[in-house]
C-alpha cells in the first residue's frame, strides 16, 4: 500500500509537465488536477507513516513491559534462593530465561520498525518539498503554458504561408553565423595575442632539443661528424 503512493507520488513528480500541458484541452485544470493528485498521495503517504510510527510505539511499549517482567522474575529468583527454596528459584529462572527470548525477537522487531519508521518519515519530508515546490510554480507555470500557446497562435495564423521558407533560411543562416562569430571570439580568447609567438618559440625549442639528443646519441655511438 505504501510502495504504491510513494511510486504513484514520483510518477507525478517525474512527469513531463510542460509537454503534458501542451497537449492538455485545458492546462490550467489539468495542473490543478495533478496538484490534487499530489496532495491526496501524499495525505495517505501521511497516513501509511502515522500507522509505522504508532506500530513503532506499540512495540516499545511490549519492549519495555517485557523487560519489568524479566526484572521481576530475576527478582523473585533471588527471593527464593535467600529462603532456600532452589526448586522455586529454578522455576523462576526458568520463566526468566524464556522472557528473555521472546524479548530478544522482540528487539528484531522493534529495530526493523524503527527503520521503516525513520525511512518513511524522510521519504514524507522529500514529498512534502516536492508538492510544496509544485504549488509554489503552479501560477507560474501555467502563466508560461498560456504565453507559449499565444505565441504559437500567432506565428501560426499570422504567418503560415507567407515566405515561411525563406524567413526560416535566414534564421537558420543567422544562426549559423553567430555561432561562428562566437567560436571564434572564444578560440581567440584562449589563445590570447601571443599565441602564435608562443608556438613558434615552442617549435624552436623542441627542434634544439632533438638537435641537442641527436648529437649526444651520435657522440656515445662513436659517430661524430669530426
Amino acid at each position: 500500500m505504501t510502495k504504491g503512493i510513494f511510486s504513484r507520488m514520483a510518477d507525478i513528480v517525474k512527469a513531463n509537465i510542460n509537454d503534458l500541458l501542451t497537449k492538455a484541452e485545458d492546462p490550467e485544470k489539468m495542473i490543478r488536477q495533478m496538484i490534487l493528485e499530489m496532495e491526496e498521495a501524499v495525505n495517505k503517504a501521511t497516513a501509511s507513516v502515522g500507522t509505522a510510527v504508532a506500530n513503532e510505539k506499540r512495540l516499545e511499549r511490549q519492549y519495555l513491559a517485557q523487560e519489568d517482567q524479566i526484572e521481576s522474575w530475576q527478582k523473585k529468583a533471588e527471593l527464593a534462593v535467600e529462603s532456600g527454596e532452589d526448586k522455586l528459584a529454578q522455576r523462576a529462572l526458568e520463566r526468566k530465561a524464556a522472557l528473555q527470548e521472546a524479548l530478544d525477537d522482540l528487539n528484531a522487531a522493534l529495530e526493523e520498525s524503527q527503520k521503516t519508521s525513520t525511512q518513511l518519515k524522510e521519504q514524507m519530508q522529500k514529498l512534502k518539498a516536492k508538492l510544496d515546490e509544485a504549488r509554489a510554480r503552479q501560477g507560474a507555470l501555467i502563466a508560461r503554458q498560456k504565453a507559449a500557446q499565444a505565441r504559437k497562435q500567432i506565428a501560426q495564423g499570422g504567418l503560415a504561408g507567407v515566405g515561411d521558407d525563406a524567413f526560416s533560411s535566414f534564421e537558420r543562416f543567422r544562426d549559423r553565423v553567430e555561432t561562428t562569430e562566437a567560436e571564434a571570439d572564444a578560440h581567440q580568447e584562449l589563445a590570447g595575442p601571443d599565441a602564435s609567438l608562443d608556438d613558434q618559440f615552442g617549435k624552436l625549442e623542441r627542434r634544439q632539443a632533438v638537435e641537442d639528443e641527436l648529437e649526444a646519441l651520435k657522440k656515445k655511438m662513436g659517430k661524430n661528424d669530426a
